[in-house]
């Protein structure tokens, strides 16, 4: 224990948990502080994993906590916290993209040899155990000379479609190769050396919130010595291809990273006839055995072992084993080939067609509504409608950007952070409307009651001291029990038990109680909306209210699908929204905000078919099942893994989810004046035809 390297994580963001359980599976490691600006982040991950929390880099350098950090913040910091940590004695992992240009790259790596440090690249990809495998196959020959080699990755990237579109990645073009591209790059540099690009185009654009367009497919041609490269990233709603193929003059193989497998095609020295079966009967047999190999890894292994899970542990393995051994990185996670993959996308960035940007209309808003979660599905939509309705809008985010340069003169997004009660109501201040779309998503009960909780506490007090004259709550029709079809739900129906929902339903629960008590108790000038399942442009094709989706192409809905479903359109909620500051009858009330009966979950996917030419595979999910295997996974994750503060739903909860109980909407129609759309050929037009749900 004491010769552990002890491991700090800078950035506590969805992929630092990946990070963080490769560490603690790997020999020699440990893991031993987090480090983020948001102390709400920061103390919440080193509450799961019992390690120290920081809210300051140079707190946690000072303080001599770690001999080594994975460095998982956005992108454009990377360097610059790379260069403290090296100058800081430590050996650093930084995430891909490790810089925004091969020159920072080369700084790094330079930095890291003067000080002595280790400095790898976060090329996961490169350590799961099926490439490993491909590699000892092309060294022993068993591919033959190698000719041409495609690296492809397909996969859907919801921000392109639905947003958040003030995020890092969606600001330029150039941040989706630099985000993606060390992929394929990784893999040609490592396999073939030094790489020349020869062209790049791009096609499929996306019109962005706010003006400009986003392309969502890019080719890129290019040569290492004598292999020619076609490296493919397509980000549409597409079935996820994430491969790598390599043509040689005595086999053909075929990698899927994403999945872990290996498949070789050689041909055999049977007779014409027999030839063909013994090809194809060898692919059959070879997909059987990648198939059962991965899933028993996983499931002895309780799922830790998933594809991505062991591309980070590969990862870590490779660079703790170095410093252990005293020996120089693998070339493929060197410094050098983070400098080498990176000015080879330089290359590719050059050739990126000319970027026409919208222009910003002139003058300074003069908010008088804050939309907190502005950013997200339903926020964009309803700031737009509050402008159209004649308000100027504050949009409040992490962020200092956001999908509005089109209305700027009616719209600014400013920075605040949740957790500061003090600058959310110097925000506030001269502010008339305040709508809260913010949410958590947590996986204990203590989690969400500081994130979720916590925070529309926070929200509302700072309403309060800001003299605020209507505070609009977002809360959700999930809280309600709706597993009895002959119970139609109106706003006077009790939630009923929470204690066995899910966390999210009974946090957003919690929240309106405790801010209902403030009204009564306070004054505070509330009114509560539950959206029902939002539909339409902007919104995202594998809708998780609808059922539980398995690629873009596949979904297995909650129950039998069969039953209508409480659907509204986008635009109807927004409308409903903002009706709600316009009547002074709606303070203290709530409202569910669930459209006209039109569709059941088969209906909707029929409609797509009808609509759009594209057949998803639905099948239905007993609910039964999806309870009893949520109840071997808590049983397991707390018994064997000892995670504490987890949540069990119930049965009913389960079948909550299929929505089977009706929705009355007749309360919003009559104290709001809400009309949502009556006609099932308008409101499939505007939910599935014109809603960009494929991206193309």
């Amino acid at each position: 224990m004491s010769d552990d390297i002890r491991v700090g994580i800078i950035g506590a963001g969805y992929i630092s948990s990946w990070h963080a359980d490769a560490i603690r599976a790997t020999p020699g490691a440990r893991l031993a502080a987090v480090c983020d600006n948001s102390a709400t982040a920061a103390q919440s991950f080193a509450m799961g994993y019992g390690i120290d929390a920081f809210t300051s880099l140079d707190d946690m350098l000072g303080a001599g906590a770690v001999d080594a950090v994975h460095i998982t913040t956005p992108p454009h910091l990377h360097h610059s916290i790379a260069l403290k940590c090296i100058d800081a004695g430590l050996h650093v992992l930084v995430e891909k993209p490790v810089a925004l240009s091969g020159t920072e790259a080369a700084g790094i790596k330079a930095a890291a040899q003067s000080k002595g440090v280790a400095f790898t690249p976060g090329h996961n990809f490169l350590g799961i155990p099926s490439y490993q495998r491909l590699k000892s196959a092309l060294s022993g020959g068993r591919l033959g000379r190698i000719s041409t080699a495609e690296i492809t990755w397909a996969f859907p990237l919801d921000p392109l479609r639905a947003g958040p579109y003030g995020i890092w990645l969606m600001r330029d073009t150039r941040n989706l190769i630099l985000e993606l591209g060390p992929h394929l790059f990784a893999f040609a540099q490592d396999l073939f050396g030094p790489i020349e690009v020869l062209h790049l185009e791009t096609s499929k654009p996306v019109s962005l919130p706010g003006g400009g367009t986003r392309p969502q497919c890019f080719r890129i041609m290019a040569r290492a010595g004598d292999v020619d490269l076609m490296l493919t990233l397509s980000l549409v709603e597409t079935h996820d291809d994430r491969s790598l193929t390599l043509r040689g003059s005595s086999a053909m193989a075929r990698l899927d990273y994403a999945n872990d497998t290996l498949i070789f095609a050689a041909p055999n020295t049977s007779d014409l006839v027999l030839n063909p079966l013994r090809l194809e009967l060898s692919q059959a047999v070879a997909h059987l055995r990648e198939g059962v190999r991965n899933a028993t890894r996983q499931l002895v292994s309780l799922n830790q072992k998933s594809p991505y899970g062991l591309s980070f542990r590969g990862l870590c393995a490779e660079f703790y084993n170095a410093l252990h051994e005293k020996r120089p990185i693998s070339p493929g996670f060197s410094g050098e080939s983070a400098a080498n993959v990176m000015q080879t996308i330089d290359t590719a960035i050059a050739l990126l067609p000319p970027e026409t940007k919208a222009r910003k209309p002139r003058g300074k808003p003069k908010p008088d509504t804050v939309v907190i979660g502005g950013t997200g599905f339903i926020g964009r939509a309803l700031t737009r409608r509050l402008v159209d309705r004649g308000h100027d809008v504050r949009v409040l985010s992490r962020g200092k950007t956001g999908p509005f340069d089109d209305i700027a003169n009616h719209v600014e997004t400013v920075g605040v952070s949740l957790s500061d009660e003090a600058a959310l109501a110097r925000a506030m201040q001269g502010i008339k409307y305040v709508y809260n779309l913010a949410r958590s998503l947590d996986d204990t009960w203590e989690a969400a009651l500081e994130n979720d909780v916590g925070t529309a506490l926070r929200i509302a007090r700072a309403a309060q001291t800001a003299g605020v004259e209507r505070l609009v709550y977002t809360g959700t029709i999930a809280s309600y029990d709706m597993s009895d079809p002959d119970v139609t739900i109106t706003e006077t129906t009790d939630f009923g038990p929470l204690e066995q929902r899910n966390i999210y339903a009974r946090s957003k629960a919690e929240c309106e109680r405790r801010l209902m008590d403030m009204h009564r108790s306070d004054g505070l000038p509330l009114v509560i909306a539950r959206p029902a399942i939002v539909v339409g442009q902007g919104g995202p094709l594998q809708h998780w209210g609808i059922g539980r989706w398995h690629g873009a192409g596949a979904v297995k809905i909650w129950g039998r699908g069969r039953n209508i479903l409480p659907f509204v359109l986008i635009d109807d909620c927004a409308d409903a929204l903002v009706r709600m500051i316009e009547t002074p009858e709606a303070v203290g009330e709530s409202f569910n905000l669930s459209g006209e009966p039109m569709l059941s979950a088969r209906d909707y996917f029929d409609a797509i078919h009808c609509e759009l030419g594209a057949r998803i595979k639905v099948s239905s999910g007993p609910l039964w099942i999806f309870y009893a295997a949520d109840a071997l996974k808590f049983t397991l994750k707390t018994r064997l893994l000892r995670r504490k503060g987890l949540s069990r739903p119930s049965f009913t909860d389960w079948k909550s989810r299929a929505h089977f109980s009706p929705f009355d909407n007749t309360k919003a129609k009559r104290l709001l004046g809400w009309q949502p759309e009556r006609d099932r050929a308008a409101f499939v037009d505007k939910a599935i035809t014109r809603a960009n749900l494929l991206g193309f």
